[in-house]
């Protein structure tokens, strides 16, 4: 061995990982902290609602009726809904038609942006593996962006929301104001299930043909088609199953979409512990799926 080899080898109580840091280097990929994370995602915000207005874009640009399926797809499901739980099956429970539709519709909406944001959450990094390789980014950026994806078409909805509930004599009051706080509170818990799933989904992609099996689970226990509540209360179900079908968040978001729209649709108006559920979902799920996201930040498009 050469004089030049051995005097530039280490010495050997020294660790390659002190002599990397002596020398400046980092670990590439590595974790940042949690500030620095949120800092690197508020610097790519213009990048996150770009990319997301052109998944928005992409996604019926195949179709010969283009972005109007963003709207057709949840009418018709209503459609099917009603067809089959409202007319064959009495699902109304004694509710008439202009009652019934503008709540089976609202509903739907509400509960499709939120099924849409979980399914697609699940395939934000074990999709998009090309993208997650070549460039170095803030992962979580996928999920957010996935999610505002769902927000933005959720909106085109919301304009024939509106024109259902007048048609059927609901018409504007002020409690529509509170659409947009309740979208928001929706937006975070959204995000939150949706980064959680994306976390999960990288690891195992098998999770995304076992989503629409919960997520029909979750529907049919959450109100979207008929008045879950009443039918329970009307059974010898024990007390304690009302009290967790209460805190369900797909029903307080629901809920609390339709008091908001809908004249006379609580009698007795919404409980306030609907809006306690409602920003403790968001808070909890929110910030703990981002938490969680973040942990395996140095992990996603390896192996």
């Amino acid at each position: 061995m050469s004089e030049t080899t051995r005097t530039s080898a280490p010495p050997h109580d020294v660790t390659l990982a002190e002599l990397a840091a002596r020398h400046g280097l980092s670990v590439s990929g590595a974790r940042p902290s949690l500030p620095r994370y949120v800092r690197q995602l508020w610097g790519r915000r213009h990048f996150i609602v770009a990319f997301s207005q052109a998944k928005l874009m992409a996604q019926y640009s195949q179709a010969k009726l283009g972005q109007l399926w963003q709207v057709f797809t949840p009418l018709l499901n209503a459609f099917v809904y009603f067809l089959i739980f409202g007319l064959v099956m009495g699902g109304r429970d004694n509710m008439k038609n202009d009652e019934y539709i503008p709540f089976l519709v609202t509903g739907i909406f509400v509960f499709t942006f939120t099924q849409a944001s979980v399914i697609s959450g699940v395939k934000s990094i074990s999709g998009n593996l090309g993208l997650v390789r070549a460039l170095h980014f803030p992962r979580a950026s996928l999920p957010i962006s996935f999610s505002l994806q769902q927000l933005q078409q959720l909106l085109y909805s919301m304009v024939v929301l509106a024109v259902v509930m007048i048609g059927f004599q609901h018409y504007p009051r002020f409690s529509w104001v509170m659409i947009v706080p309740v979208l928001a509170l929706q937006l975070v818990f959204n995000t939150g299930l949706a980064m959680i799933f994306a976390r999960m989904g990288s690891n195992t992609p098998d999770l995304t043909q076992l989503m629409p099996f919960i997520l029909r689970t979750w529907m049919y226990g959450s109100g979207v088609i008929f008045p879950l509540r009443y039918k329970i209360e009307g059974t010898d179900a024990p007390s304690w199953l009302i009290d967790v079908l209460e805190a369900n968040p797909a029903l307080v978001f629901i809920d609390l979409m339709r008091y908001s729209l809908m004249d006379g649709a609580y009698a007795d108006g919404i409980p306030q512990v609907t809006w306690v559920y409602a920003v403790a979902w968001a808070a909890v799920i929110g910030i703990g799926g981002f938490v969680y996201f973040w942990k395996a930040e140095e992990q996603y498009g390896r192996g």
